[in-house]
Parts: structure tokens; C-alpha cells; sequence
């Protein structure tokens, strides 16, 4: 079995695992394997090459094409357009290792173990790194054993925090975050299932984020938008969507920028969204978007919502304190202490009598 591990995990992985060790991520499609790898890299100037495995249908596409040296009469290869002929190492991602074909996987044997493609070598520094899809739901080729042999093995399973953090820092829809927020297990699936067709849709963190995109410059979505909506994450899902449209979240952004108006929704709310508007309140403050915000604006109503509770729902207040002590998003304390010291010494105090 292998060992599951999140993406601040596969970072830290990725920090410290030599560059002739060969990694092995295996999770489900669009969960952000290639997208985190390929943001690591580039930040280490290292260029990624990726290579779709399951979308080859012959030696040929992998080892390049052969070619007759005039000098020696004999048959080499040349490079493939992925090779780097200029020395530098790369990253080869080998995407979809097992939806390959056997022909396929044969000729990676040779390069994720001595590093070689046609007799050519890696530059060296070079990492080989593959993902494979884990579920029943796929049509998956059995890998060997000496070729599973090769990699370091880990389960990818990306935290729902983490992509809601993600989210916020890329500037998705507000309104999908705050749907994720409420509904976790909307993230990755919903169970649709198109029994008539032979055809599956579920939500995935990819389908999400073109979701985002969508509706980001659509403030009042109509019928038309959940039809396309549900082509991209499943109708259920679709339909829960539009339903928390109906409903109104409390955003951040709604908090921080006009909190006059945003007490009267407050006063409607139970424990459960104070819960899911803390969350929010927290992540959006790991973001630059809180520097867009009128700053006296931002401190004057997130002291009014911390007077709230602290007056009104102790145990949301509670919950508030708890998130800003206990969990590894410091912004938001460090902006208090900053910004507002009252309101920080407060915050001190009532930790105290825990």
C-alpha cells in the first residue's frame, strides 16, 4: 500500500528526494499532479517535459525516429522533440504510465532505470517523474513489477484546504470557493452517472476551476449557464451549485467591505456558516486580495465582526480564535496584530482562558 501524501507533502518530498530516485504519484485525473510539479520546477529554472503515455501508440512516438548514419552504415535515432539537446537536465513527467501500452512501457524500462533513450543518456540532474490514475473507473494496463520497482510510490491526495487556498490565491469565482467551502465532497465527485450512454461525469478540481472561469464575469447566471455548468461538473453538482446561488452566501469580500450590511445576514445565520465564513475569512487573508481592499475599510468592519461574536455567538467566536492560533495560516493574526492592537490583545486574552 502506498504511503498518501498532500501537496504542502509533496513539496516537501520533492525538496529532499535526489533527482536519480524516480517518483510514482497515483490519484485520480484533475486533481493538480502536472500543475503543482510543473509551478515547482519552473520555480528551480528546470524546464518540464510531459509526456501523455496512454495517448501513444507506438516505440516510435517515445524513441524518436531512426535514421541511417552515413558515416557508420548503421541505424541510430534521433531525438525526439522532447529531448534536450542542449545539456540542460529536465523534468520528464511521464503522464498516464499505466494506460500505456506494454510496447510502450518496455521502452520507458530502459530510461527510468539507467537513465537512456536509444543509447542516449539524460543530462544529468534530470528527474523522471510519472502519475498514474488509481480507480476502477479507468481502463488500466498492468505495470511490472521491475518496472514499479523503479519509483518511489505515493498515494496523491490533495487537501480540500489546499485547493480552496489555491483558488483564492488564483482569483477564482469567489462563489465556487464559498460552494467548495460548504460542500467539500463536491470538490473531486458527485456520483453522476449516465447509466443510457455508458458515461460518467464527475466533478473534479479541473472541471471546477473551468467553472470558475466561466462564471467569474457573470453576475446573475441564467438557465442557459447551469446547462453548461452540468456538462462540465455533472447536473447534480450543477444543481447544487445554483441552489447556493439562490441562497446568498456570506463572502470575505462581503464582510470586510460593507459590514453594515452584511449584520443583517449575520443575524440569519446559525453556527455552521459562521463556521464556513471563518474558514473563508482566514484563507482569504493568505491571498494579495485583502491589499486591494480599502485598508481602514477592512479594519473597521473586521472589528466589527470580531465585536460581533464576541458579543453575540461565543462558540463562533470560539471557532474564529481557533482558526487564527491553531492552524498553519497566520495572515490574518499577523494583519490584526498590525493593524488592529486592541483588538489582537482581546484576541490574546480570551486564548488565555481556554
Amino acid at each position: 500500500m502506498a504511503i498518501s501524501i498532500n501537496s504542502k507533502e509533496l513539496i516537501a518530498l520533492l525538496d529532499v528526494t535526489p533527482s536519480w530516485q524516480n517518483i510514482m504519484l497515483a490519484g485520480r485525473h484533475g486533481i493538480g499532479k502536472s500543475q503543482i510539479l510543473t509551478k515547482y520546477f519552473e520555480t528551480k529554472g528546470m524546464t518540464v517535459k510531459t509526456l501523455f503515455l496512454g495517448q501513444m501508440s507506438d516505440p516510435g512516438d517515445l524513441l524518436g525516429l531512426p535514421n541511417k548514419d552515413e558515416a557508420t552504415g548503421k541505424t541510430t535515432f534521433m531525438p525526439p522533440y522532447w529531448f534536450p539537446i542542449d545539456g540542460k537536465p529536465i523534468v520528464l513527467f511521464l503522464d498516464e504510465l499505466n494506460r500505456a501500452r506494454p510496447e510502450i512501457l518496455q521502452t520507458v524500462m530502459d530510461l527510468v532505470l539507467n537513465r537512456k533513450l536509444a543509447g542516449r543518456a539524460l543530462p544529468d540532474g534530470s528527474r523522471i517523474i510519472s502519475a498514474c490514475n488509481d480507480g476502477e473507473e479507468y481502463q488500466l494496463t498492468d505495470l511490472d513489477p521491475a518496472l514499479v520497482s523503479r519509483f518511489n510510490i505515493y498515494t496523491f491526495r490533495p487537501t480540500v484546504e489546499e485547493w480552496m487556498l489555491w483558488a483564492e490565491h488564483e482569483g477564482l469565482d469567489e462563489r465556487i470557493i464559498s460552494f467548495i467551502n460548504a460542500n467539500p465532497d463536491m470538490l473531486d465527485r458527485s456520483g453522476d452517472t449516465k447509466e443510457d450512454q455508458g458515461l460518467e461525469k464527475d466533478p473534479d478540481r479541473r472541471a471546477w476551476e473551468k467553472v470558475a472561469r466561466l462564471l467569474e464575469n457573470v453576475p446573475d447566471p441564467m438557465p442557459v449557464h447551469q446547462k453548461i455548468v452540468a456538462g462540465i461538473v455533472g447536473v447534480h453538482a450543477a444543481a447544487q451549485l445554483f441552489l447556493s446561488f439562490r441562497k446568498e452566501e456570506l463572502t470575505p469580500i462581503d464582510l470586510l467591505t460593507d459590514f453594515k450590511r452584511a449584520k443583517k445576514r449575520l443575524d440569519k445565520c446559525e453556527l455552521h456558516q459562521f463556521s464556513l465564513l471563518n474558514d473563508a475569512l482566514v484563507r482569504f487573508f493568505e491571498t494579495d486580495k485583502v491589499a486591494t481592499l480599502e485598508r481602514e475599510t477592512v479594519c473597521a468592519s473586521l472589528k466589527s465582526y470580531h465585536d460581533y461574536l464576541l458579543k453575540n455567538n461565543r462558540e463562533a467566536y470560539a471557532h474564529l480564535v481557533s482558526l487564527i492560533d491553531g492552524t498553519g495560516y497566520r495572515q490574518l493574526l499577523i494583519f490584526i496584530n498590525k493593524e488592529m492592537p486592541d483588538t489582537y490583545k482581546q484576541i490574546v486574552n480570551f486564548i488565555q482562558t481556554l
